[in-house]
């Protein structure tokens, strides 16, 4: 969190270094969930009021990764109140609404999303023959320049399959941090070798922006990815920050 890029706004309340976070819980869980980040994301929906939950993480879960929780290790007891990302999405055709979250029928699904949405080809997969996507974005009200565009990624957390996309991103900061990319096609690889570490950032053809509520439109079906899993595809995505949607044993 100490890191900043031009552009950004003020530093939002939350998280702050040195300040503690979370509290000691002694009670049962009252959900208990296994396996990735879209499991856990998927019993997170509207209306469940700050549960705890106790989260036994596969190894390829990214928000394991952000807050420390080991794979495969007992919860010390110490609760984390974390974000998460209410998504609500169109094909073009018909309105997807977060009722609908892991959907396996032909249907696409809106989600809850609990580390990262990903709007276009990812970062870490971006490649020279993509071509800008025609999104036009609005963060917190304010349209972005997104004419070069090829992908918009959101992150509540700070790892997309196990490399650093938003190396100060925190999913318990109550901001999420958006990242457009419009890097020409010969600045992408060198972009991608730089993602393990966060060396990708601050990149000039790369925007970033703190953000609690994002409407994405593209002028042709994208492609969608949550919690670094493929969602269909989409003509517009709306996001919206939950903080403090629930609390997490670590």
């Amino acid at each position: 969190m100490s890191q900043s890029f031009p552009g950004d706004p003020p530093e939002p309340p939350g998280i702050r270094p040195g300040q503690p976070w979370g509290t000691e819980e002694s009670g049962p869980a009252d959900l208990e969930v296994t396996g990735g980040d879209g499991m856990l994301a998927s019993v997170l929906v509207r209306g469940v009021a700050d549960p705890l939950v106790r989260f036994a993480a596969n190894r390829g879960s990214d928000l394991a990764r952000a807050v420390g929780l080991v794979a495969g290790a007992a919860s010390t007891g110490m609760a984390l109140p974390l974000d998460v990302l209410d998504v609500v999405a169109s094909n073009g055709f018909e309105q997807i609404t977060a009722d609908e979250v892991h959907d396996s029928g032909p249907r696409m699904a809106t989600v809850v999303a609990v580390n990262s949405i990903v709007v276009g080809p990812p970062p870490d997969r971006l490649r020279a023959w993509h071509r800008p996507a025609g999104l036009t974005v609005e963060i917190d009200g304010t349209p972005v320049d997104a004419a070069a565009a090829t992908t918009l990624v959101v992150m509540n957390g700070q790892y997309l399959r196990g490399v650093d996309v938003s190396p100060r991103g925190h999913p318990g900061d109550g901001v999420c941090e958006a990242q457009l990319y419009a890097l020409p096609p010969a600045a992408r690889r060198a972009m991608r070798a730089r993602l393990a570490t966060g060396a990708h950032l601050p990149h000039p053809a790369i925007t970033i922006r703190r953000a609690r509520r994002i409407v994405v439109r593209a002028a042709r079906p994208v492609p969608l990815e949550v919690d670094g899993a493929p969602a269909g595809r989409v003509t517009e995505v709306r996001l919206e920050l939950r903080p403090s949607a629930y609390r997490l044993l670590v």
